[in-house]
């Protein structure tokens, strides 16, 4: 068979050219630590990689507001505790001030005590959150508990938009003042000033004494109510944000396997690929200096 010398350098060309390219990738994706340096080096990866790429964005939201969420329901139950101890202050006052021993002067003090009990429990509701919002204020941004003129109560009743904590999922950080103050047709802080109205003024309470007991008792189970809900909601916030971790170490794991180079796997098939090479490169040196005065000696 002959080959002419064009064919002949042309195959050796190729040989050593494709030779090259392999080991120029090769040292790149070593150097760079990456497999893929353009879309065209495997447009399948770097789909998967963009799909992952995407959804890793959508996690850092997703735990900026799990951070958010956790830390508005750790104060919602700080100020709840705060408030049932407040309320049980309200309790005991009002079976103090419900003796028919006390003088009309001492029912005033203890008045005086129960007005300043229903303004602290006012302040709490209204204390801002995080983001600068009331913390059981409503939907608008509005305070969670106001004053009217003629000393009524009026509250927050519509919630504040749930925040996304996961594909499809969302939590409900708070509450609003009127979950948490109202009971049936009455509200908390309407009993307490309402009973420290009738203090100040003198009156004898009557069963009006034995009412206010029985209302700040349902007053307390509310609130605690509210406690044990927000606290659900806390768990599962703790739940989510460790699945989330999970799933970003597992997402990690998949992107690293797509788009990271194997350093060992890729020196040893760099040495590989020199070693062709080399010994392409001296075969066609050694066979391109061959003539037929070589052959016939």
């Amino acid at each position: 068979m002959q080959i002419s010398t064009s064919v002949f350098y042309d195959r050796a060309a190729n040989a050593i050219g494709s030779t090259s390219a392999k080991t120029d990738a090769l040292n790149t994706q070593i150097a760079s630590t990456k497999k893929f340096q353009a879309p065209s080096d495997d447009s399948v990866a770097y789909q998967r990689l963009a799909g992952l790429s995407r959804s890793t964005a959508d996690g850092k939201s997703y735990d900026a507001n799990l951070t958010m969420a956790a830390s508005l329901l750790q104060q919602a139950d700080t100020t709840l505790s705060a408030m049932t101890t407040q309320l049980q202050k309200a309790s005991e006052l009002a079976i103090q001030a419900n003796n028919g021993t006390l003088n009309a002067s001492q029912r005033a003090v203890i008045g005086q005590q129960l007005s300043g009990i229903a303004d602290t429990i006012a302040g709490l509701a209204n204390i801002k959150d995080l983001r600068g919002q009331p913390l059981f204020g409503g939907a608008d941004g509005g305070a969670a508990v106001t004053r009217t003129a003629d000393g009524r109560y009026s509250y927050a009743e519509t919630a504040p938009s749930p925040i996304p904590i996961g594909d499809g999922q969302t939590v409900q950080a708070g509450e609003t003042a009127s979950r948490v103050l109202k009971f049936g047709d009455k509200d908390a802080l309407s009993v307490i000033a309402g009973l420290a109205a009738a203090l100040q003024s003198g009156e004898d309470l009557g069963t009006a004494g034995a009412t206010a007991i029985d209302d700040l008792s349902a007053a307390g189970t509310q609130v605690t109510a509210m406690q044990a809900s927000l606290g659900a909601r806390a768990a599962r916030v703790d739940l989510q944000q460790a699945a989330q971790k999970d799933i970003a170490t597992d997402r990690e794991e998949t992107r690293s396997g797509i788009e990271d180079t194997d350093v060992v796997a890729a020196t040893v098939e760099l040495q590989k690929q020199m070693t062709i090479l080399n010994a392409t490169s001296a075969s066609f040196t050694k066979l391109s200096s061959l003539s037929l005065f070589n052959y016939l000696k």
